[in-house]
């Protein structure tokens, strides 16, 4: 029987970070959807995908191996400048959501 590997990192966390980095790829239109084979861009939803990568390094903080933090960072780093590129373009602006101001008498801006 040969010597099974043991490797520096964990495997599911491993598996996880490739999940959300390459949900956030696809999302960020660079990588080709594996049900339907077509590019399409969300980037919001790639914002969003970043964001709980970035709360996942917050709370393994302390937590991951050299090895398994140097991956997330690396992962986070790389979507983040992809992600930057991407919302600069004028097709992809990211406007927030301005909620309708009601008024009041005592609103004050009349």
């Amino acid at each position: 029987m040969a010597e099974e590997q043991k490797l520096d990192f964990d495997v599911y966390f491993f598996n996880l970070l490739m999940m959300f980095a390459s949900a956030a790829w696809q999302q960020l239109g660079k990588t080709a959807s594996p049900v339907d084979g077509k590019i399409s861009k969300d980037i919001k939803g790639a914002q969003t995908t970043i964001n709980m990568l970035l709360m996942l390094r917050d709370k393994t903080k302390g937590n991951l191996n050299k090895k398994e933090e140097e991956m997330l960072i690396s992962t986070i780093s790389d979507l983040q400048i992809n992600f930057a590129d991407e919302a600069a373009k004028p097709e992809n602006k990211i406007e927030e959501k301005k909620e309708e101001h009601k008024h009041s008498k005592d609103c004050g801006c009349h």
